[in-house]
């Protein structure tokens, strides 16, 4: 096998082969650098539901039986996993940071606990509803499961009158773009146009956006196609050598 470093930057953007878990892997990305935003997508979300029987409930959704995405059997354990990243991923942040975290429905309850634990408030879901091929002549139907928690360390304000809005929904379906198969495919793939909202949002050009879940390679695509900078973090070699690649794509276009 072809020797990867573990820690990749191209111009004042850093990836790291490593585990999000862990602080020495924050500590070699940022090198003391605090971020100005946290977007994470954990591949780990998709806790195992099932009957009162014991059986499983979903079987045969061959999505989300895929290497890059473990399920948990018990809503204790995804906790304890939640805490591990991302109170390390907190440290790295400002003080005025918002934090972005997507979720299913299941998965939403031990996330809001640990932010509201490390001293953020809840501001609302980033709602992401998926077009079915249900409908009619005159309808199209859209399923609504994935959401993007986001909190802040103050109380979330009203806009004024003349401020800009802020969407807090987008309809689409997982690779409206045309990208997914381009790099790999991954489950948790998100399309530009979804991630393009939620960056414009919460985040100025030049800022740095701490992913600690790089997988393909969406989040950090979609930061640096923003003129934004990106600091990621991907366990899995197969993903953090497509993410590396993706990087230069986007940088040298």
């Amino acid at each position: 096998m072809q020797f990867m470093e573990k820690r990749f930057e191209l111009e004042n953007n850093y990836q790291l082969w490593g585990d999000s878990t862990d602080s020495e892997s924050y500590q070699l990305l940022l090198n003391g650098e605090k971020a100005d935003i946290m977007m994470a997508d954990p591949p780990y979300c998709l806790l195992t539901r099932r009957r009162k029987k014991g059986d499983l409930r979903d079987p045969k959704r061959a999505k989300i039986n895929h290497e890059a995405v473990t399920r948990f059997e018990k809503v204790k354990d995804y906790r304890h996993f939640t805490e591990a990243w991302m109170k390390k991923a907190g440290e790295c942040l400002k003080d005025d940071a918002v934090m972005i975290v997507w979720t299913n429905f299941l998965g939403r309850e031990p996330i809001e606990r640990v932010a509201l634990d490390m001293g953020y408030n809840y501001w609302g879901d980033f709602k992401w509803a998926k077009l079915t091929k249900e409908g009619s002549g005159n309808e199209l139907l859209a399923r609504l499961y994935e959401v993007a928690m986001i909190f802040g360390k103050g109380e979330k304000t009203r806009p004024e009158v003349d401020d800009r809005y802020i969407p807090w929904s987008y309809v689409g379906n997982y690779d409206d773009n045309k990208e997914a198969e381009n790099w790999g495919s991954h489950p948790n793939h998100k399309p530009f146009d979804l991630l393009e909202i939620l960056i414009r949002s919460y985040s100025r050009p030049g800022d740095l956006i701490l992913d600690p879940f790089n997988g393909s390679g969406s989040t950090p695509a979609a930061t640096l196609r923003l003129k934004r900078r990106v600091a990621g973090i991907e366990l899995r070699e197969e993903w953090a050598k497509i993410t590396r690649k993706r990087f230069q794509h986007e940088i040298n276009s």
